[in-house]
């Protein structure tokens, strides 16, 4: 029997890799209303059940068909209304992808389960009255005894518990089988006392915050400030600036290693709980915090990435920390970039944005320039430190110790004597990156990765993947057998006894990786505290953090990647040696000279950031290089410059705006036939865009051609590249051409994905 005109069905976004919703009946659960849209409801699909979000109420005469009808409501009230779903559909246009995994993305993973809405209050540890007359019994130095003496003064969050030491829980349950200790339940957050000794501002930084408070509204504000002038105390500033507004806080950092450190900062200083979000979290903790931030009882919410996607009802401020930094870029799924939805969502809620960095992306710094943000400088550290020295060592013809030049050693030897700490940089872990056949040139490759024309070799990494002991400066099993992995893939090998192509067992490592730095620098330094910090060492939670802390003020040498470079305050690190800076000289990535320029002045601005002075040495077989020049005389601002320059008259962006169609395929011809055609649909929508201006809607076609890494993990891979100097341009035709994609028939043999505003072309 057909349906009455007047009867409405639910259109339902489910989290499928399909460009399209689906229509129910409200079945039992009655008559839908408007404010149905944005409640979860299960329905039925294929031999299960999906959860999903409603999106729309339709006419069931328009769905055309007989529906089923939904399972069940899942929510009293919609869990996504007003700007955040309004910028969840902004995603999922902008980034042409499906809205229903654009929400899927949005939800934590118990919501999207279909668990209910948490509940949001706080627990906390506290002492039974038995337990305040036993503290003082426990056995010294014992956990439970630790954990006694923190409860003694009252109850303790377990938020906070979480920061101050691993094991308490352990200690907890221990205690309360004695009953000594209980669980309780704060109905509100409790607030902290709060540091009232904030800092005095130098005149730099009074003038900045005067900038930040001028105006009302949405305005975006860059802070570019080297590396310790303060830019975090402007953060804290402006946060409590919000909270006196009786507003929230949004800030985002670009690692989870910065999220306990900036946890604690900010809950001495606000005087209140601050909220955490990010993978590191257990589902149900992220839930909670989701939730809190959705009931409008968590002011402020420190995470990373996905946090940006966080609901803000009482919406005040939202500030991204090293804005720069790629890791706010998805790399995949939903491809959105962190820092430009903040922005949408900043100016969707009518309220300011602080991106804050010691080395802004370029695209950043061309908006400032435009006039689009308004631009705070911070020229000077903050207090008595000043900028570390830098020198560039040239090791043309010099001998190296594994990797180490003389000068660097004899660097590293006087900040130990002197009781200080030293960074040893190199941006590539393992122990070398390539074995080699000194007989007959085999060497390792990735079975899986590499292809006749492209060899993608294995990283030799030492057996064991145990951190650096402080009290040794030794890894455990580090000098016994090894272990092939390929950084790409992921794919294991043991390390051949002999050559398998002339039996010769000349088998040699060549070059250096953090564990061969370590190696070599425990045998220099047999006494020295020495720690490991790469992915491999801070696999657990909280892991970086924890290093830090076990070596803490005293002296000792660090040997790290990247994850050292980014926002950590170290007052005792007055040397930073940095190894292999020749890498990232010569690429093609035209990011190449941007990124090298950021990784370099971030990691040398971990140096001399207290009262001690500091000092930076970086390693080069290229001293006279360009970009080192120009880096040494003008810093990283004359870097920018030229670097934009060097943009605009290539046409790459900011000056252009660029989306990538991704395919891979264990068959290469599946993959190249897919691009085909692609491009075949394509040509017209660009031809049509071209024919709506004069020139300034050029779109151009790059391909198909093969990814600059052609094989991955056993399948092929190629690209397609789309480039427009105009963004709406881009924009039309990407609308009209990737819902033709679905279409294909030989898009069914292919993995494929579009990357709009793509950092990476790989």
């Amino acid at each position: 029997m057909p349906h009455p005109s007047a009867a409405l069905a639910l259109r339902v976004a489910l989290p499928l890799p399909l460009p399209r919703e689906f229509d129910y009946l409200p079945g039992s659960a009655g008559p839908p209303a408007p404010d149905w849209i944005g409640r979860r409801v299960r329905v039925p699909f294929g031999r299960g059940e999906q959860v999903g979000v409603i999106s729309a109420l339709v006419p069931v005469d328009e769905a055309g068909l007989e529906l089923k009808a939904i399972s069940g409501l899942l929510d009293p009230q919609p869990l996504l209304e007003g700007e955040l779903l309004e910028s969840l559909r902004w995603v999922a246009r902008y980034y042409h992808a499906p809205l229903g995994e654009v929400i899927a993305t949005c939800l934590p993973t118990a919501l999207r389960a279909g668990q209910a809405l948490p509940e949001t209050c706080t627990y906390a540890q506290m002492l039974t009255p038995d337990g305040l007359e036993a503290a003082a019994k426990l056995r010294r130095g014992s956990n439970t005894r630790r954990l006694a003496e923190v409860l003694q003064s009252g109850p303790v969050e377990e938020d906070r518990l979480d920061q101050m030491f691993e094991s308490w829980r352990t200690a907890a349950r221990a205690l309360a089988a004695r009953g000594l200790v209980e669980r309780v339940a704060l109905p509100t957050a409790m607030e902290q006392a709060a540091d009232d000794a904030a800092p005095i501002l130098t005149d730099a930084q009074a003038e900045a915050l005067a900038t930040l408070r001028e105006g009302t509204g949405f305005r975006a504000c860059l802070i570019e400030g080297v590396t310790g002038s303060g830019k975090t105390e402007l953060y804290l500033q402006a946060i409590r600036d919000c909270l006196a507004a009786g507003k929230q806080a949004l800030v985002l950092v670009p690692e989870i290693g910065l999220t306990p450190q900036t946890l604690s900062r900010f809950r001495a200083r606000l005087g209140l709980p601050v909220h955490a979000m990010h993978s590191g979290l257990a589902d149900g903790a992220r839930a909670r915090a989701w939730a809190a931030m959705w009931r409008g009882e968590a002011r402020v919410l420190v995470g990373t990435r996905s946090a940006v996607f966080a609901p803000l009802p009482e919406a005040g401020l939202i500030v991204v920390d090293e804005e720069h930094d790629g890791s706010y870029k998805q790399q995949d799924g939903i491809r959105y970039h962190a820092r430009d939805l903040a922005l949408v969502r900043g100016k969707a809620l009518g309220i300011p944005v602080l991106l804050g960095s010691a080395t802004p992306s370029l695209e950043s710094l061309h908006n400032a320039m435009a006039g689009r943000y308004a631009h705070v400088r911070l020229n000077q550290r903050a207090g008595k430190a000043r900028p570390p020295q830098v020198r560039v060592l040239d090791v043309r013809k010099r001998p190296l110790t594994h990797g180490l030049s003389k000068e660097l050693l004899d660097g590293i030897a006087r900040c130990l004597e002197r009781g200080e700490q030293a960074l040893v940089f190199k941006n590539r872990r393992g122990y070398a990156p390539v074995l080699l056949c000194h007989d007959c040139g085999w060497s390792a490759h990735c079975r899986r990765c590499s292809t006749p024309m492209q060899a993608q070799a294995m990283t030799l990494h030492g057996a064991a993947h145990g951190r650096a002991s402080v009290a040794t400066g030794r890894t455990a099993g580090a000098i016994g057998g090894r272990t092939l992995i390929c950084h790409h893939c992921g794919a294991r090998a043991a390390r051949p006894p002999s050559c398998p192509d002339c039996a010769s067992l000349a088998l040699q490592p060549q070059g250096f990786g953090t564990e061969r730095l370590e190696e070599a620098l425990a045998a220099r330094f047999p006494q020295a505290a020495l720690i490991r910090v790469d992915r491999e060492t801070t696999r657990r939670r909280d892991a970086l953090q924890k290093h830090l802390q076990e070596l803490g003020d005293a002296s000792g040498i660090l040997v790290g990647t990247q994850m050292l470079a980014k926002g950590h305050d170290l007052p005792r690190l007055t040397l930073v040696g940095v190894v292999g800076v020749d890498e990232g000289l010569y690429s093609a990535d035209f990011r190449a000279g941007e990124k090298l320029a950021q990784l370099l002045i971030q990691v040398a601005g971990r140096a001399g950031r207290a009262e001690l002075p500091g000092e930076v040495l970086l390693q080069t077989h290229h001293p006279d290089h360009p970009l080192l020049a120009t880096l040494l005389v003008g810093g990283y601002p004359a870097l920018a410059a030229s670097e934009l320059a060097q943009r605009e008259a290539a046409g790459f962006p900011p000056y252009a705006h660029l989306a990538l169609l991704r395919a891979e395929a264990p068959n290469e011809g599946d993959v190249q036939l897919f691009l085909r055609e692609a491009k075949t649909v394509l040509e017209p929508l660009s031809r049509r865009e071209r024919g709506r201006g004069e020139g300034s809607n050029d779109i151009e076609i790059h391909g198909p051609m093969a990814a600059p890494m052609a094989r991955r993990a056993g399948r092929a891979r190629g690209q397609l590249m789309l480039s427009s100097p105009q963004r709406p341009a881009l924009q039309a035709a990407l609308a009209g051409w990737v819902p033709a994609l679905y279409e294909l028939k030989s898009a069914r043999k292919v993995r494929w994905s579009i990357d709009v505003d793509p950092i990476d072309l790989y």
